[in-house]
């Protein structure tokens, strides 16, 4: 299903979003914990007695720090559960891309992505994407635009809802 989103130009753009969604974004949480051994397993811990997924997560460390990447199946409820933690985090938006068909998927969405000049800060797979589909989490430099280009060239973007827990995979 195709929506469109207005930018600040006030032309619209068609996103094909998977379940219709009018703006292709997913929220990672970045956790701020001390680079100490077990520190990810007291993060992860958090979500264990819950039914929100974590659907996807990448370490950046450091000497003194590191940074928890995640995103999760319910970001809102998600945030209280960091913020009841006293967990420092802050918000990024991701696309979600689903790979697609072929010999070379990664290749396609870097070179559609370079075709318009837009850099990858950095990205990460989905444990286990939308539907069942092989994913990737970007984060990008441009967002809007990256969105509308893989939108426009065909590419599948997810949106928050379809992080969704779907109940055939319960």
């Amino acid at each position: 299903m195709s929506q469109e989103h207005g930018g600040d130009s006030g032309t619209t753009t068609p996103y094909e979003t998977a379940r219709g969604r009018d703006w292709p974004s997913v929220r990672q949480f970045n956790v701020f914990v001390e680079n100490r051994v077990g520190n990810l397993l007291s993060v992860v811990r958090h979500f264990e007695s819950t039914d929100i997924r974590i659907v996807s997560f990448m370490v950046v460390d450091s000497a003194d720090c590191a940074i928890i990447r995640m995103v999760l199946s319910d970001p809102e409820r998600a945030r209280e559960i960091f913020e009841r933690a006293g967990l420092p985090i802050t918000e990024s938006d991701l696309l979600v891309v689903q790979l697609p068909e072929g010999v070379r998927p990664l290749l396609d969405i870097c070179k559609a992505l370079l075709g318009a000049e837009i850099s990858i800060h950095y990205a990460y797979p989905l444990l286990v994407g939308p539907h069942g589909c092989a994913s990737v989490a970007l984060h990008v430099e441009d967002h809007d635009t990256a969105a509308g280009v893989l939108s426009r060239l065909g590419f599948t973007l997810f949106t928050e809802g379809d992080l969704q827990i779907d109940e055939d995979l319960t």
